[in-house]
């Protein structure tokens, strides 16, 4: 699965900024434990995949409704490099502002042609959205 593969990429990228970089940052109470973001982003990307896979069934590789989801995930693996890869934490703030309008499009989109596959991508918009407001409090608690 491509969204998968994304996924991985990604983790890639944060895995080598998390014993360094990631532990020296302030962070605040309700960031979640390390551990936990695997299980969730592994579970997400899963649900993009078939998501996608619904609804490249009906419109071809090359839709409207594709397009926005290959945009999303470029924005997704993009926030990773920004923020883990490149310690910009306002620059991974902006981005994944971004990001979440980009999901609501997608789930726009992907509802007209089937409501499966929107639904299929409201969990990843609600993490996003938390990460969007843990990105905010880490970069409150570093400037």
């Amino acid at each position: 699965m491509i969204a998968l593969g994304v996924g991985v990429l990604g983790a890639s990228i944060t895995e080598l900024n998390i014993a360094g970089w990631y532990a020296s940052i302030a962070k605040p109470r309700f960031t979640p434990p390390n551990w936990l973001f695997v299980p969730v982003w592994g579970t997400l990307y899963v649900l993009m995949g078939i998501s996608a896979w619904r609804v490249w069934r009906f419109k071809g590789v090359r839709s409207r409704e594709l397009r926005f989801w290959w945009l999303q995930l470029a924005f997704n693996l993009g926030w990773s490099v920004i923020f883990f890869g490149l310690h910009s934490i306002i620059g991974a703030l902006i981005e994944v502002a971004l990001l979440l309008l980009l999901i609501v499009w997608t789930i726009v989109a992907f509802s007209a042609v089937d409501r499966v596959a929107g639904f299929l991508l409201w969990p990843y918009f609600g993490w996003t959205a938390f990460a969007a407001v843990l990105n905010l409090a880490i970069w409150r608690l570093n400037v």
